[in-house]
């Protein structure tokens, strides 16, 4: 509806578990490859925790999409069943027999023999539960004695449990406590951080055919940063319907406005007054002003980054910036980041042409964004 009115080639926030949509944090890409390690390896149990909405379901797929050919994955979403139907279940996933799917003896019977036979063969069969908090404390026994089918050096039936943070206050019960003592593996996902959220709504608009900063104004990034808490599925709630309301009032790019309104349609917190700090020129383009609270510390930026010695020394008594500098200049924008880093590559004067200390650089680099005392 809204996609060619704003240069897009497809909707980039859909609420689908879409893995090319995936925004790849360094806790989703820890959490995709300990994923695919604990099916390929043979780790037996394997645990992936987070808050509702911070896209563990679209890491599962991811982690699925990109297994080689001889694993045999098992997915199973929806873990509110009973004993047999889990039994049920299984049994057809893996292609065993009707009277499997039926007695639980025989679907034991038939499941070593089809794990066992699978190994020998090179192919590996995991099983993938999602939502996992959901799960019964029956059933959580019952795939404690699952996780018994091994050989004498591997497991044959590596399970992957994805689920929300309950699940491991749940299993801090006694009666639990063997099945906690059999993770091999466990990672958190957390809410994003502001600068995450900015790359998340850039890279879905990337991928989608647009430029973010043609699509939403920095105000209004600004206010999804404010009112989403860094939870991808809200930040997809608000853009999609700030893009559909800002189709309809022929808005582009789309204002803070437009957020607030989308927040109040869905009773989340109100964003407060953006206010922008700078606009400023990108070596690759047209910047974007980009407001205060999607500020990231300028180490982050440049500390990782490598400098010639001229710029940038461990030499308390050097021309030019030391990385003792770097930390004065927290307040540093995302969109100013590139500008100051070309800015600071600029040749020093030398002497006979007015040396200039590093008082002097940081003087002109705060001049030339003019952030004066903030």
């Amino acid at each position: 509806m809204y996609e060619q009115f704003y240069g897009l080639r497809e909707r980039p926030f859909d609420l689908t578990p879409n893995p090319r949509f995936l925004f790849m944090t360094s806790a989703h890409r820890d959490a995709l490859a300990a994923m695919q390690y604990a099916i390929s390896g043979r780790k037996g149990l394997t645990m992936v925790l987070g808050p509702p909405g911070t896209g563990k379901t679209t890491l599962v797929h991811a982690a699925m999409a990109k297994q080689e050919r001889n694993v045999r994955a098992v997915y199973l979403g929806n873990p509110t069943l009973t004993r047999e139907e889990f039994f049920e279940f299984l049994a057809q996933e893996l292609g065993l027999s009707a009277h499997a799917q039926s007695s639980k003896a025989q679907f034991l019977r038939e499941l070593r023999a089809d794990l066992v036979s699978r190994h020998a063969q090179g192919t590996l069969t995991a099983l993938v539960i999602d939502e996992a908090q959901a799960m019964s404390d029956g059933l959580l026994e019952e795939l404690r004695l699952l996780e018994n089918l091994e050989t004498p050096s591997e497991k044959l039936l590596p399970v992957v449990l994805v689920g929300q943070p309950e699940l491991a206050a749940r299993l801090r019960q006694p009666a639990l406590l063997p099945l906690r003592q059999r993770v091999a593996l466990r990672f958190n996902l957390t809410p994003l951080s502001n600068s995450e959220v900015v790359g998340c709504i850039s890279e879905r608009i990337r991928i989608a055919g647009g430029n973010v900063w043609s699509v939403f104004s920095p105000e209004a990034v600004e206010a999804i940063c404010q009112t989403c808490g860094g939870i991808p599925r809200n930040i997809s709630v608000v853009c999609d319907n700030a893009l559909v309301n800002g189709f309809a009032l022929d808005e582009r790019p789309i204002s803070a406005a437009v957020i607030a309104e989308v927040c109040r349609d869905f009773e989340l917190p109100l964003p407060r007054a953006a206010t922008l700090a700078a606009v400023t020129t990108v070596a690759n383009g047209p910047a974007a002003p980009v407001s205060g609270a999607v500020r990231q510390p300028i180490g982050a930026v440049l500390e990782s980054r490598s400098y010639p010695s001229a710029v940038i020394t461990p030499d308390a008594t050097a021309t030019g910036l030391r990385r003792a500098d770097v930390p004065v200049m927290t307040n540093l924008t995302l969109s100013e980041a590139p500008a100051v880093e070309s800015l600071m590559m600029e040749p020093l004067p030398r002497h006979g042409q007015g040396e200039e200390t590093r008082a002097g650089m940081l003087a002109r680099v705060r001049s030339r964004f003019s952030w004066g005392a903030r």
